[in-house]
């Protein structure tokens, strides 16, 4: 695992708190990525936080766009959107922190996060978000496409569903990354 800070960033996804505030696993999780934020700042690694985010009314969605459609029709009318897609407090962007706000579940897809990384000249990427089988799996795949060496921090991560996030830690994820806590980490 490679952490030289210069060429590392420490991704943090969709810790916005409306998609994590209902996790069972949410007191540990986010002490786990504050730890790893920690770590980072102490590397001068670059931190960049990933954030899905739609104008008023989300025109960038789709009626055929499955995961993002539901959002759009329960959005009509409201004003509480944005105040849930705020980032965790306890775990919230400091001065030189990078934002990127995205359109669709990689952290690629709709944002400008492979010209930020590219002109950065950052290689490796560090990975925790929620969440695992949305975010996590789509920006691994992408970034593994695009050649990015990529650690998964297994405990910087959760999902809705237990076993689906211990399958793809386990057996999907390693094919394409390292994967380790965030103690190894440190």
């Amino acid at each position: 695992m490679n952490s030289n800070s210069k060429g590392s960033a420490l991704l943090i996804m969709d810790v916005q708190h409306s998609i994590v505030k209902n996790l069972p696993s949410y007191d540990q999780l986010i002490k786990n990525i504050s730890k790893a934020i920690a770590f980072a700042r102490s590397r001068q690694m670059q931190i960049i936080y990933v954030t899905v985010g739609f104008r008023s009314g989300m025109p960038e969605v789709s009626m055929n766009n499955k995961v993002f459609s539901a959002s759009k029709e329960r959005s009509k009318g409201s004003t509480a959107v944005a105040n849930g897609m705020e980032i965790d407090a306890t775990i919230a962007p400091v001065e030189n922190d990078i934002i990127v706000t995205k359109r669709r579940i990689s952290a690629f897809t709709g944002s400008d996060l492979e010209l930020l990384l590219r002109a950065l000249g950052i290689n490796q990427l560090f990975l925790t978000g929620v969440a695992t089988s949305g975010v996590v799996l789509s920006t691994l795949c992408e970034a593994a496409d695009k050649d990015y060496g990529i650690t998964v921090l297994e405990d910087c991560c959760a999902d809705y569903n237990e076993e689906v996030h211990k399958m793809l830690i386990q057996k999907v994820f390693p094919f394409q990354s390292t994967i380790a806590t965030v103690a190894d980490l440190i």
